[in-house]
């Protein structure tokens, strides 16, 4: 079959969460013999020169992109407050963009055009205009509930007030799109319960993130045990919210008793307050060219998210490359891990000590976490198993009657 992904960035290079989940969806369609074709959009946040892609990435995928200015513009923000429409989605809107789709789709037939994440939604009316393909909303997140979370983890009031309008306009807009689709695919079962208590007619799978677990076999004889590590894009909010809290509310506890222990930070986007932390413990690598590689050679990794839907994808690497992982129970969301068995869950400041604590006294235990956690990615987020999962979900919306 022929499918059109319509991309909120792209999904090459696939080094943060969300390009790594779409290009697994793409490779592993084309892997299984089916043309895929992508859109996406380019942006000031995630800058794509098309020249740097491989050029048998840019011939297997046919991909383009269009550049939307995503920045944020005060006068645009208003508009919308006053009128009670959601900016995130409207920053996304181009007259270009949409003329792009209008060209891509006056040229070419799809039999499935996929939307990846309610961002790109809002050329869903100038889709159905130009093609009769099924149109499917891959969901990575539950959007609104994200900045809900973030609104209880905001002190300042007048942020706080303002946040909370930009959750509620998204929530509205984001509830209300979903029975315009064909088809929705979830990440995670409980985003896929949430969607369908609102919207009983559509129908909905859930499809997490799949890996292939050859590339994560290879293990470093040098890792650095013990130390903590986070991975992650410093410029999703949630991301930098956690940690935040993590070096200010448990490092301190931490450092005192482990005046040797080392924390590694590593991730795109590192804002200033924390690339100037003058710790002699704390090391803040920012961007790395070779997460693996990164991640194979620390020991202990933490995951204090407090505000997040989906899946998050770093853990999902983590354990893949058996790692301990001490998450709060969102960043865990979607995966059917076990706590002390192949996680360990804490969700205050008392019990991200204690589980660290436990991980660096006790090197077997935190070895078998690993394995056990490697064990359950083989199981359950196979990315083969995934795809085929995918086109089952196709096969049906396309033999169901218009």
């Amino acid at each position: 079959m022929k499918v059109l992904f319509i991309c909120n960035k792209s999904p090459y290079p696939a080094k943060e969460g969300g390009s790594i989940a779409m290009n697994m969806f793409i490779e592993g369609l084309l892997q299984n013999g089916h043309t895929v074709k992508v859109l996406a959009v380019s942006s000031e946040k995630y800058a794509v020169d098309l020249n740097e892609i491989p050029e048998n990435y840019r011939q297997k995928t046919n991909i383009e992109t269009v550049f939307i200015d995503l920045r944020i513009k005060f006068f645009d923000a208003f508009k919308c407050f006053i009128r009670n429409k959601s900016y995130h989605i409207h920053r996304f809107i181009s007259k270009k963009f949409e003329y792009k789709i209008k060209e891509i789709l006056s040229k070419e037939s799809y039999d499935i055009i996929q939307m990846e994440s309610l961002f790109v939604v809002p050329y869903l009316a100038t889709i159905r205009g130009f093609s009769k393909a099924k149109i499917t909303l891959r969901t990575h997140n539950v959007e609104h509930k994200i900045w809900e979370d973030i609104t209880k983890e905001t002190s300042n009031p007048l942020k706080r007030f303002y946040i909370r309008h930009l959750a509620k306009t998204l929530k509205k807009y984001e509830l209300n799109i979903l029975k315009k689709f064909d088809g929705i695919i979830s990440i995670t079962n409980e985003d896929k319960n949430y969607f369908k208590n609102h919207c009983k007619q559509i129908p909905i799978t859930d499809i997490s993130f799949g890996i292939k677990l050859s590339e994560y076999s290879k293990q470093n004889s040098q890792i650095e045990f013990p130390s903590l590590f986070h991975l992650g894009a410093m410029n999703w909010i949630p991301n930098s919210q956690g940690i935040r809290w993590f070096i200010n509310q448990v490092w301190p506890e931490i450092h005192k008793q482990y005046p040797k222990l080392k924390l590694h930070l590593a991730g795109s986007f590192m804002p200033k307050d924390l690339q100037q932390i003058n710790h002699s413990n704390i090391h803040i690598h920012g961007f790395v060219e070779d997460p693996q590689k990164y991640m194979d050679s620390k020991a202990i990794m933490v995951v204090p998210l407090f505000s997040s839907s989906g899946v998050r994808i770093k853990i999902i690497e983590g354990m893949a490359a058996q790692k301990a992982i001490i998450s709060s129970s969102k960043g865990a969301l979607g995966i059917q891990c076990e706590h002390e068995k192949n996680i360990l869950i804490a969700n205050t400041k008392e019990e991200f000590i204690q589980s660290i604590k436990k991980c660096v006294e006790d090197f077997a235990f935190t070895n078998q976490l690993g394995i056990n956690a490697k064990k359950l990615i083989a199981k359950k987020h196979n990315s083969e198993t995934l795809i085929r999962k995918l086109v089952d979900f196709y096969s049906e919306l396309l033999s169901s009657q218009n």
